[in-house]
């Protein structure tokens, strides 16, 4: 978290604790979040930032290190690695990625946590081609999506997803109903004439083209984990406490039943985020995600179980 108001992490843990919520995801090996966690209950994504990739692609050893130092002293806390977040194929770590998955995860059968710690990536949607609709969609590079696909079909991993029907909406907004982002639609939005399925929200096509660009790349039965998904209240267009509110409430709700595509089978999902974080700077909606004001008291009423 970026902020200079926040609380401590004993603190949020005895939030989540409080509100049902029974895991976490956390962008860097935080030591003293990592301490605090251990007999939580609550499960972790922990993620390898980008600035550590190239060296664990690289070298096994640094792989070893890495999970010797941040992961075997807390593994019982620690459900998946994602080996960056959100890493492009233009960028220069993207040839790393794929090795450094699979070190982390020799390193984890090496300390004997293969099987209880999985090893994946978090992608965002800009490395799926034509998902309108999603039965067109497929992997936009599939020399850096290919090995990456290959490693969690071999190994059982899930692909981790960011999903943002907002940033659709607000790219769109002039020839889209808010509705569709928002779960609200009372009518077909997007119909799929090569499955037949009749899509009525934004979320459901983000996610089905994930599926079916996995479908394609040969990994029909990998599972999609949303590792973040979320609406600003402040900041940027349609960015109000109401549209969050609605889209949070709605997403609990919707998750449960899977998308049209995989029917009943429920979408692990982690909401992005737990608070408002005043020191980020990138865009001015990046400080107004928080589920939870720094004071701690609920930005909205939401039932997380």
């Amino acid at each position: 978290m970026i902020g200079d108001n926040l609380p401590s992490r004993q603190d949020v843990v005895k939030l989540y604790q409080s509100n049902g919520i029974g895991a976490m995801r956390i962008y860097w090996p935080d030591q003293p979040a990592l301490q605090a966690l251990q007999g939580s209950g609550i499960k972790l994504i922990l993620d390898v930032p980008k600035e550590s990739i190239q060296s664990l692609g690289s070298d096994p050893s640094a792989a070893m290190q890495w999970v010797q130092t941040n992961v075997v002293p807390f593994a019982s806390s620690i459900k998946y690695i994602a080996v960056g977040n959100e890493v492009y194929q233009y960028e220069d770590i993207a040839p790393s990625v794929g090795p450094a998955m699979q070190n982390v995860h020799n390193a984890l059968n090496s300390a004997n946590l293969g099987g209880q710690i999985k090893v994946s990536t978090a992608i965002d949607t800009s490395l799926i081609s034509n998902p309108y609709p999603p039965s067109g969609s497929e992997f936009s590079d599939m020399s850096f999506m290919g090995p990456i696909v290959d490693f969690l079909k071999s190994n059982g991993s899930p692909l981790l997803v960011n999903v943002y029907p907002y940033f659709v909406y607000v790219y769109n907004e002039k020839v889209m109903d808010i509705s569709y982002a928002l779960f609200t639609s009372p009518t077909t939005i997007l119909a799929d004439k090569a499955t037949g399925l009749q899509y009525q929200n934004l979320f459901d096509i983000i996610v089905d083209s994930v599926y079916t660009a996995l479908r394609k790349a040969g990994a029909p039965d990998t599972v999609i984990v949303v590792s973040e998904s979320g609406w600003p209240s402040d900041g940027g267009d349609a960015a109000t406490v109401d549209n969050a509110e609605t889209y949070y409430r709605e997403l609990i709700k919707h998750v449960k039943q899977g998308t049209l595509l995989k029917p009943g089978q429920g979408i692990e999902t982690y909401l992005f985020a737990m608070f408002d974080e005043n020191k980020k700077d990138k865009d001015p909606t990046e400080q107004h995600y928080g589920l939870f004001y720094p004071n701690q008291q609920p930005k909205y009423q939401l039932n997380f179980s």
